[in-house]
This record gives structure tokens, sequence and C-alpha cells, in this order.
């Protein structure tokens, strides 16, 4: 673990240099991201059975929030490398060790069931378009999340509801599309891609064909949570940031017609003073409910409503503040903030991006809400 973590700060005091770089090129360079395959983050959720290291997600979490406090484009991709590895615990161990092939494999994907895979005698025929490609430029297999259909007509779970899966895909199969002009986390190159009528094998479907479960500890722990534990680490380590970025700027910048620094305004250390704590109090709730997970799963192999509940809310509620710390120190930074130069504009659009995704929407908010007060709610996210 400390080898991870030293590895972790390497990289991102050499992302910090390169933040300019990486935002203008709109994705991770591929000698960046062979870095941080080499370091081992793309297989931090993948199972030991297979080649993967499987790490605790507390441990994960403290790598994307490191990196992200170098360049959060980065420590984006450095999660989505990570919970799209560790679908490779829903295949079986021979194929997972097959895609595996090389330990610097990166997987990407996108769960959203927005592509149709057609079952037929061959494998599945997929075709579909989706978007949030994150990190897309430099993987060796992007997944895609499809409903599926047996001559044209849906397939059923054992549920009785119609049947989606990812679809395990090449690389080099997948169409990239250059859509990926937005405000912030530019460098991520979460483009749109798509696929039509690609064969894709049955059993590079993520969960299709039963197979021999995985018995590491990462297996217990509630997959569905991963994505949102990223974005709060990312969100983390820029504010985080962004106040290393004001305390640097404070001591020597005067406001206009003042002799005082911002160091030396009373206002700079109140509002400063608030940020700090509330940082620190977000994120120790954050990582207290990933701690209680975990402990719950590997004592009792499974985590109860409750403490996914609180895992969830934590979350959301961490990305939240974050948002609201990094705009106080925007706003501290005055005038100069709002330049391009200033990497606290950066923070501000970054974070503000990072708060858009659904898996830390409101709704998530709304139904921790629902659930402390016992009333009904649709827990499928939890």
């Amino acid at each position: 673990e400390k080898q991870l973590i030293e590895e972790a700060q390497r990289l991102s005091d050499l992302f910090f240099d390169q933040a300019d770089t990486i935002e203008a090129a709109r994705r991770v360079p591929a000698d960046l991201s062979k870095l941080m395959a080499e370091a081992g983050f793309y297989r931090l959720g993948v199972p030991q059975e297979i080649g993967g290291l499987e790490a605790p997600p507390r441990l994960s979490s403290e790598i994307f929030e490191i990196l992200a406090q170098g360049d959060a484009s980065c420590a984006w991709v450095a999660f989505i490398g990570t919970t799209s590895g560790a679908a490779l615990g829903n295949v079986s161990k021979e194929i997972g060790r097959q895609i595996l092939a090389s330990p610097t494999t990166m997987l990407t994907g996108v769960f959203a069931p927005t592509g149709r895979a057609e079952l037929t005698d061959e494998g599945f025929r997929v075709t579909g378009r989706w978007q949030w490609g994150s990190g897309s430029q430099n993987a060796d297999w992007i997944m895609g999340g499809c409903m599926l259909t047996k001559n044209g007509e849906p397939i059923l779970d054992k549920a009785g509801n119609p049947a989606n899966h990812m679809m395990i895909m090449p690389a080099d199969k997948v169409e990239l599309l250059d859509t990926w002009h937005v405000s912030g986390l530019k460098g991520t190159g979460s483009v749109d891609y798509q696929v039509d009528n690609l064969l894709v094998p049955t059993t590079h479907g993520v969960g299709y064909l039963e197979h021999e479960a995985h018995s590491g500890p990462l297996s217990r722990f509630p997959s569905i949570t991963f994505l949102a534990l990223g974005i709060a680490a990312v969100a983390l380590g820029i504010a985080r940031a962004s106040i290393k970025e004001f305390v640097a700027l404070a001591v020597s910048k005067k406001r206009a017609h003042s002799r005082k620094t911002i160091a030396e305004q009373p206002h700079t250390h109140l509002k400063l003073a608030e940020a700090e704590a509330q940082l620190r109090s977000v994120r120790a709730f954050y990582y207290e409910a990933i701690d209680a997970v975990w402990d719950s799963t590997q004592q009792q192999g499974r985590a109860s409503l409750t403490l996914r509940r609180d895992l969830r809310l934590a979350s959301a509620y961490t990305v939240t503040s974050c948002v609201q710390v990094v705009d106080a120190m925007y706003a501290l930074g005055g005038g100069v903030s709002v330049y391009e130069t200033s990497r606290l504009q950066r923070y501000l659009r970054d974070v503000q991006v990072a708060r858009q995704h659904i898996m830390v929407s409101p709704s998530v908010m709304e139904t921790a809400g629902r659930l402390l007060l016992d009333v009904k709610a649709n827990v499928s996210m939890f």
C-alpha cells in the first residue's frame, strides 16, 4: 500500500506540471496513461485471482484523491479504469485472464444500456452509441451497456424484466467520436463512442453466463457504489488543491488600493477556516462510511441497506461540499481567479463538471432522506 501511495504522489506532482498540456489535448496523453497503468492503478479493482491488485476501496480512493490534487482529469480516468476493471469479476476467470493479457491492460466503459445486443448462434451482435467514454483513447477494451434481444424481442431476466448487460469490446473495433468539447474535466477525453453490428462472444457479456464466482474480498463490496466513490475522491482532491492554491496566492496578493495582502484580511481568515473545517469534516464522513461497509462485507459477507445508504449519502454530500469549498477559494482569489492562467478557475470548472454525474445527483440525497425517514424508496442504485 505504501508503494502505491508514494507512486500516486509522484505521478500527481508530474500531472500538476503538465495540467495545461492535458487540458489542451482534451484527453490524457498516452505516455501519462501508460505511467498510471504501470503503477497498477488500472488494476486496483481487478480480482487478484486473474492478476489484479484487488485493493481495498479506501486505498483506491486515497490514490484518486492524491492524483486529483495534481490533475483532476488524470484522477478521473484512473478511477474509471479501476471501476471498469472490476467488471472482470463478473466474467469467467479464463476470460478475465485473457482480457488482462498484459499488466498494463486498460478497460473503460459505460454501464448505461444505450446499446442493443442481439443474441445469435455466433454470439451477440452489438449496435449502439454511448456517452461519457472517459479514457477511451488509451483503452485496450471498451464496454457498453446493452439491452439484450433475441429475434428482435427483449430477453427477460429472472425477475421478468428486460435484461441488460455490459459488453466487453476490443477498443480497435470501437469508433470514438469527437464530442468532448466541454467546460471542465477536459482532459478526461470523455467522448461518445459507437459500434454497428459488432460480433461479441457471449463470454464477453458481463454477468451474462454463469461461472465460478470470484472469492476475493472486493467481490463482496457493493459494486454499484464504485463510481460514486471515485467521483467523490476526485472532488476531495480538487478541493484540497484549491485551498493550497489559494493559500499560496494569498500571502503575496494585495487587493486594489490596499496595503495588506489577502492573507492579512479578517474575511479571508474566516472563509478559509470554514473551508478547511468543511473539507476535513466531509472527508472524515466519506472514509468512515467506506470503512464501515468494507468491515461489514469482510466480516459478515454483505453490507446492510443502512450502511449502503450512508455510503451513497457520504459520496454525494462530499461532492456537494467540495463544490462549495472550491467556490469559496475561487471567490477569495478575487479578479485573479478569472484568468485562464489561474488554477483556481480550472478547479472550479472541473468540480462543477464532476457534480453533474448522475451517481452524485440530488436524487441520491433525496433517496437517502427517504430511507432515513423509513419511507419507501427505490434503492436499486444503492
